[in-house]
């Protein structure tokens, strides 16, 4: 069971310097995203992180972005990260259309309705998480076969991202925001 204080304090003033991220989770979410608090202690930090994954989403990207949401859901899973969970299965529903492949994620092995693509993604998400990496030469024969080289760097990258992030939030506690709901809250009955 968790603490119910955090054993690093989330800021309640976010420094004025983020405000241009706050800004866009506050059009797009409805609010500040609960990591922002945390990261706000590290303003400059936060912006590389930024960066970084906003090139990695970028529109051009070498992935599909089913794909690249399909191995942030399955890292965050692995990580046991319930703010990246919530957030990843929440972008997973958009680019998929559904909530079929998020709640399919967990258990992708015994699943049909993944690719070949998406699962030799998976796979390498699965082995890049692993401590230490478990990336065999079969899997790396798979890769090639579904991804150039730049694009096997590129996955290699967002992969190394979301565990950096995963692992940021969870070692932190940073708690789920209620982004994506698989059922809808039922009312009790008055």
């Amino acid at each position: 069971m968790k603490n119910s204080s955090p054993w690093v304090a989330p800021l309640k003033k976010l420094p004025a310097s983020l405000r241009p991220i706050i800004s866009m989770q506050e059009k797009h979410f409805g609010a500040v995203l609960n990591p922002t608090r945390w990261w706000g202690h590290f303003p400059y930090l936060f912006w590389l992180v930024a960066l970084f994954v906003g090139f990695l989403e970028r529109r051009r990207s070498g992935i599909n972005p089913v794909v690249r949401s399909l191995v942030m859901t399955r890292v965050s899973q692995q990580c046991c990260c319930e703010f990246c969970i919530d957030a990843n299965s929440l972008r997973l529903a958009e680019r998929s259309g559904s909530m079929d492949k998020v709640l399919a994620v967990a258990n992708w092995r015994e699943e049909t309705m993944f690719s070949a693509k998406e699962q030799a993604a998976l796979a390498y998400a699965d082995g890049m998480t692993a401590t230490p990496p478990q990336i065999s030469d079969a899997l790396k024969a798979e890769l090639k076969t579904h991804y150039d080289e730049k694009t096997i760097t590129e996955l290699t990258a967002l992969i190394a991202f979301q565990n950096l992030s995963a692992r940021f939030n969870a070692a932190l506690d940073i708690p789920a925001q209620g982004l994506c709901v698989s059922e809808p809250e039922k009312k009790p009955n008055v």
